[in-house]
């Protein structure tokens, strides 16, 4: 009888999340998109979790069980957040199959990289799209024209750095060959002012 209820309750749950975002997505303003899709799990799991307090007394579960289905659909909101509106968002790769659909199912190889700039960049407004998530998770500001890191900004660039460098796979597949080229991507860059720097 549990098991059923709270396939129920799982479904009740699916129904809100799903209702919730559509309509977060379709009518209110959106300032990050993973953040929102992730307020949107937190509101349907709270309300579901509130739906079953009121109806405790006809439901079979103790107060340990409701509090463990309401965790079960908090991962479950936040992992469709990440994994459903923020991909479609963020994914280079389902931006390839896109635009290689749009242009009729094929574009030249060597012109990829082209496509990446001249194309993605501007019609996915890249740029002002990340520009903007960082300044909403607070990591950068923007003054005068300069994009400068926050105290937290640095603290998470040297996180992701030391992950990457210790243990981003040192032998990766890429174009035909096994490499370790994205375990340090600045390693061939120039060194010294290139003239974009912030006085």
């Amino acid at each position: 009888m549990k098991y059923l209820q709270a396939l129920v309750a799982t479904f009740v749950f699916i129904v809100l999340l799903l209702s919730i975002y559509t309509a977060h997505a379709l009518f209110f303003p959106v300032q990050v998109v993973l953040y929102s899709a992730v307020l949107d799990g937190v509101m349907a799991a709270i309300v579901t979790g509130l739906l079953l307090l009121l109806a405790k007394r006809r439901l079979a579960f103790n107060g340990f069980e409701r509090v463990l289905l309401t965790a079960f659909w908090l991962l479950g909101g936040f992992s469709f957040a990440i994994t459903v509106p923020t991909v479609l968002d963020r994914s280079l790769s389902f931006y390839i199959l896109e635009k290689l659909q749009q242009r009729g199912g094929g574009i030249r190889a060597d012109a990829i990289g082209e496509v990446f700039v001249n194309e993605y960049m501007p019609e996915f407004r890249l740029v002002d799209v990340r520009l903007t998530e960082q300044q909403q998770s607070g990591t950068i500001t923007v003054e005068d024209g300069c994009v400068k890191l926050t105290p937290r900004g640095d603290a998470l660039a040297s996180f992701s750095r030391f992950v990457r460098t210790h243990f981003l796979p040192k032998h990766r597949f890429l174009a035909g060959e096994y490499t370790d080229a994205l375990v340090d991507p600045f390693k061939d860059s120039p060194s010294g002012e290139m003239g974009y720097e912030c006085e």
